[in-house]
């Protein structure tokens, strides 16, 4: 059996390999600012908004603005993955910059319930390309080649997700499985317990959740690291209650949230992202074998849809 994580306190930083590139800043604020007290949300939304502005305030003027404390500044910068307010501040004068240099994200109002179509589809199609180049910014190259690695020489590979997750889920055992790879991705959260057991050693669970906190997700997903299979969280949350039984962790964007684009829509772009390159990597690392199994399945549904094909009874 494995060693199990101890939770951390709400509120307590996540541990970082590294601090977060300028770049990643923003993204950083919008993948943790909902899990932070409001008076921390003041402050990343203010560093995340004006990195200029905030980048030529010390730690007391930064309290000030914000209406909050200079512990509470200290606590926010960290619990972005910055040591101190010092790296904080380093790192907003080069986000600055990088927006005086035209590189700055762009940042769009929420769908309002008489937005013209028109309108509907320039703000999603850029709510969607924030949500991309978030997760991108935020994605941690060595734990994505972990997983990579761990998926390629697995025995089997489990996915769990509920509602739009366990439809990510869907999406990548399908890549999997057309590279010959064996992957389950039961929705029913018992069949995904039951399944769980089964996994040993050599073996990979991999967890699709949001929130971080969905009990259907994060209880096969125990299961799963108490047998010594190898485990994958992809999420919003990296701080959730899912990393206590997380190998890896693969952190995706929040997305931008609105009344008429909740949680579940916002996150699955980025979810999508993940998978996408989970399955990139395999398939690289498993070419030989992936290879014909793409043939063989494009060839298989290609003559299955062909007016000429034939269909047993």
């Amino acid at each position: 059996m494995k060693e199990t994580f101890t939770p951390q306190a709400s509120g307590s930083p996540a541990p970082q390999t590294a601090p977060p590139a300028p770049a990643a800043l923003a993204a950083k604020v919008r993948t943790v600012a909902p899990s932070m007290t409001r008076s921390m949300q003041r402050v990343a939304e203010a560093v995340a908004g004006d990195p200029a502005g905030c980048a030529a305030l010390t730690v007391t003027g930064l309290a000030e603005r914000t209406g909050t404390s200079e512990a509470t500044v200290v606590r926010t910068a960290r619990l972005l993955g910055y040591p101190g307010y010092r790296d904080l501040r380093l790192a907003l004068a080069a986000a600055a910059a990088q927006q005086e240099a035209g590189r700055a994200p762009a940042v769009t109002a929420d769908i309002a319930v008489d937005d013209p179509l028109s309108d509907v589809i320039i703000k999603l199609a850029r709510d969607e390309q924030q949500a991309l180049a978030d997760t991108a910014a935020g994605l941690d190259p060595v734990q994505l080649e972990a997983a990579v690695a761990a998926m390629t020489a697995a025995r089997r590979i489990d996915i769990y997700g509920v509602g739009n997750s366990n439809l990510v889920g869907q999406d990548l055992m399908h890549k999997l499985l057309r590279i010959g790879s064996v992957a389950h991705a039961p929705a029913d959260p018992h069949l995904a317990v039951t399944n769980a057991v089964q996994l040993r050693a050599g073996d990979v669970a991999i967890a699709i959740t949001h929130s971080g906190r969905t009990a259907d997700v994060i209880e096969p997903l125990r299961v799963a690291f108490d047998h010594g299979a190898t485990t994958i969280a992809i999420t919003g949350r990296p701080d959730g209650p899912v990393a206590q039984y997380a190998d890896h962790i693969l952190t995706t964007s929040t997305g931008r949230e609105s009344e008429l684009r909740p949680a579940a829509m916002s996150s699955r772009t980025g979810q999508l992202l993940v998978v996408d390159c989970l399955f990139i990597g395999v398939a690289q690392r498993s070419y030989e074998r992936a290879a014909p199994a793409l043939a063989a399945s494009y060839e298989a549904l290609a003559h299955r849809h062909s007016p000429g094909g034939r269909q047993r009874a």
